[in-house]
């Protein structure tokens, strides 16, 4: 696609999405609302390209885009026909606000203090402009000049980028690859456990369906790392490392309403 084309195509989708959101303006629901979920749909692409430079900070990349697609319909639903900017100037400062928001409150593993979090999603969010303008990556100091701040202040929040995710247990533990993290981890004796913990986890896991309880059984019992669960089960890594989160949550749910009866 030729640049012209593209702004043929920009200018299209705008001029659409005004019409749309005219119309939305104009009728009640359930036309309403379906001219607002149209207008999300013609502005998708926008939300995915501010989402993708954000990532390869530890955080999903699905999880990203759904955060920004959040913050598309907010815009969309938020949005005012008599207001003197055009809507993406509206839509794209409330997408990246709430890419911004998702970061600073929901994706860090140790939380550093807030004002840490906010430059840090101030930096994300600037970043992708200053190496394309520098023809590098930035300095402490560039990025300070930039963003108008101390080049400390930016040395501190980059120094917990690693805090938005932790090390996999499958990751390898030693420079031969022989071994994973979980194998250098020294266990506790659970000899003396071992019934306590049978007797309380039995009923939970009896709930589960059957591939849930294979997926545990293959990890806990047969030992299975999560690439090796999903290509028994024909599913990506990812995919696996969501379905242990989710059971693990359950049979969580399930033994603190366990306990709480039982404390009853």
């Amino acid at each position: 696609m030729t640049i012209a084309a593209a702004e043929v195509s920009k200018q299209t989708i705008a001029d659409a999405t005004y019409e749309l959101l005219l119309e939305a303006d104009r009728v009640p629901d359930p036309r309403h609302q379906e001219c607002l979920d149209q207008v999300v749909l013609l502005n998708a692409p926008v939300a995915r390209s501010i989402a993708s430079r954000y990532r390869s900070k530890g955080v999903d990349a699905d999880d990203l885009e759904q955060v920004a697609y959040l913050g598309l319909v907010k815009a969309a639903n938020g949005y005012r026909l008599n207001a003197s900017t055009p809507f993406l100037s509206y839509a794209v400062p409330t997408i990246r606000g709430e890419l911004k928001r998702y970061f600073r409150d929901c994706a860090w593993t140790i939380r550093p203090p807030r004002r840490v979090q906010e430059m840090q999603g101030t930096i994300a969010a600037a970043e992708p402009e200053l190496i394309q303008r520098l023809g590098h990556v930035p300095t402490d100091e560039e990025t300070a000049k930039a963003l108008g701040t101390d080049a400390s202040e930016v040395a501190e929040a980059t120094s917990v980028r690693g805090c938005f995710s932790t090390l996999s247990l499958d990751a390898p533990g030693a420079t031969d690859g022989a071994t994973t993290l979980m194998d250098t981890v020294a266990g506790a004796e659970d000899g003396y456990e071992l019934v306590e913990n049978v007797h309380t986890l039995s009923p939970a896991v009896a709930s589960l369906g059957e591939r849930d309880k294979r997926i545990l059984k293959l990890r806990f019992c047969d030992g299975f790392t999560q690439e090796e669960i999903g290509q028994e089960l024909g599913v990506s890594q990812m995919q696996v490392s969501r379905l242990l989160r989710g059971i693990l949550e359950t049979l969580r749910t399930e033994l603190a309403e366990q306990r709480g009866l039982n404390g009853s």
